[in-house]
């Protein structure tokens, strides 16, 4: 039996794709990477996920899981060899259980992140994880990739809003680790070897997620800043002024909300231009007006004592998803000012302003008037630092004779501040020569003797994360 009469004998003929147009598939949702595979395959069931593992194991052929294809590093689309399978987990879909005693919901790898946020809302409970994506990213792909998002400040990364997982080893055999447990000393954690992994050790077929109580009030505003370092001495001040109902806290500088401006010239934007513009969000468990209250003496404080120049607050939920409709915008700013370098990098909070003033130096210098566009989770120290072509420099050419020197510059400047060249969108094929590079030789040890133990003939996404 052939290997796709295997994998039709698994999934059944309708759910074994390899004809037609596959490029949903087969191309990365940034358009840097198109590959060819040998069949998409889209099983129905956990069963069905072992039984596609354990045929590809018979024929030794490769698999490459797939979620929604958001994935920003080129990790989940097949190479260009046409014998790679593309296991698409897409028709994973249930959700196996709510639990609201013990806060958890359990769901299959294939569940729109939105699908979980909403069923957490149906019962008046909430799944904090929130992504631009959240639309058409999947469960599974946000715990392969460890996904961040913008509430990270109070909720941690999906890591921290894992508490089991099942997953399909590469062998074929299931773990059946959907516990529900907050504690549990019983030896290795296998949960977290599998978050983040890349869909390089196994296929996660499920899992089990925190949930919280819903706030009952949430208060958005932008505020106006002179700095960088103004934009951390007003984190300081919400961070001891709110605590833990400090939700989000996002940095946008001024080139980033222009490109807005110019593109979607639609969008209100209620404050003037200033060099740097934080999006802050609270939420309070008390009333509207106890986070009310909090919110604008903060902004009062911070505005008398020159911290912050000016600032907008949301009256209605209208009027705080149109705040952050602005800062979501961004990366589709860009995308229409054209091609540009990007970086997505995690630097200690206490080393952003002189990692962004060295950084934005160290680039003008190199490239006189290029553009910066520079955005993200202050809170968590997870930048957004992207590279804009000079005006009226083609991106195409931009990237193709400058990436690998901006680059070099970004990465190195990363590394002396004490941060990582990957804060939330994982290192796929796009970074995994930086890797090789800027990670220690014996972490990079580790991890091969992990990979080797436990997909020991290297079937499961090769020449991803780690250099082949």
């Amino acid at each position: 039996m052939s290997l796709l009469d295997d994998l039709r004998a698994a999934v059944g003929t309708a759910q074994v794709l390899t004809e037609g147009d596959l490029s949903a598939y087969e191309l990365d949702w940034r358009k840097r990477y198109r590959g060819k595979a040998l069949a998409v395959v889209r099983p129905g069931s956990t069963a069905e996920v072992a039984a596609v593992v354990r045929a590809c194991a018979r024929h030794g052929a490769s698999l490459v899981p797939q979620g929604g294809n958001t994935g920003l590093v080129g990790a989940s689309v097949p190479d260009d060899s046409g014998r790679q399978v593309l296991l698409s987990t897409q028709r994973l879909q249930r959700i196996r259980a709510i639990d609201t005693a013990n806060l958890t919901i359990t769901v299959e790898a294939g569940c729109v992140l939105q699908t979980v946020q909403d069923a957490a809302a149906a019962k008046d409970l909430l799944f904090p994880l929130s992504l631009a994506a959240e639309g058409s990213c999947t469960i599974g792909g946000n715990l392969a990739t460890n996904a961040g998002g913008t509430q990270v400040l109070r909720y941690g990364n999906a890591r921290e809003l894992c508490l089991g997982l099942e997953v399909v080893t590469a062998d074929g055999e299931v773990w059946d680790g959907l516990s529900g447990l907050r504690k549990d000393n019983t030896g290795y954690d296998l949960r977290d070897l599998y978050i983040g992994s890349e869909g390089t050790l196994g296929v996660i077929t499920a899992a089990t997620l925190r949930l919280y109580p819903r706030p009952v009030a949430r208060m958005t505003a932008l505020a106006a800043l002179p700095s960088m370092d103004a934009a951390v001495a007003l984190l300081l001040r919400a961070q001891a002024r709110l605590a833990a109902s400090l939700t989000g806290f996002e940095v946008m500088n001024q080139f980033s909300l222009d490109l807005v401006r110019k593109h979607f010239p639609q969008l209100p934007q209620p404050l003037p231009a200033s060099p740097w513009t934080v999006l802050m969000e609270a939420s309070d468990h008390e009333s509207e007006a106890h986070a009310r209250a909090l919110f604008e003496a903060l902004l009062e404080q911070a505005f008398e004592d020159g911290v912050i120049t000016d600032a907008a607050v949301a009256e209605s939920l209208e009027q705080s998803k149109a705040l952050w409709h602005l800062r979501e915008s961004i990366p589709l700013a860009q995308a229409e000012e054209g091609l540009n370098i990007k970086h997505d990098i995690s630097v200690p909070v206490s080393r952003i302003p002189a990692f962004v003033a060295s950084t934005d130096a160290a680039l003008e210098a190199h490239l006189p008037g290029v553009r910066l566009v520079d955005f993200g989770h202050l809170g968590d120290g997870n930048l957004h630092y992207n590279v804009q072509a000079p005006a009226g420099v083609p991106g195409a050419a931009f990237l193709a004779e400058h990436e690998a020197q901006v680059n070099r510059i970004v990465y190195d400047a990363v590394m002396a501040h004490g941060g990582s060249i990957s804060a939330e969108h994982g290192v796929g094929m796009l970074k995994r020569e930086e890797l090789a590079q800027r990670k220690s030789a014996v972490a990079l040890g580790l991890m091969r003797s992990i990979k080797q133990a436990l997909d020991p003939h290297g079937r499961f996404n090769p020449g991803r994360l780690l250099v082949p």
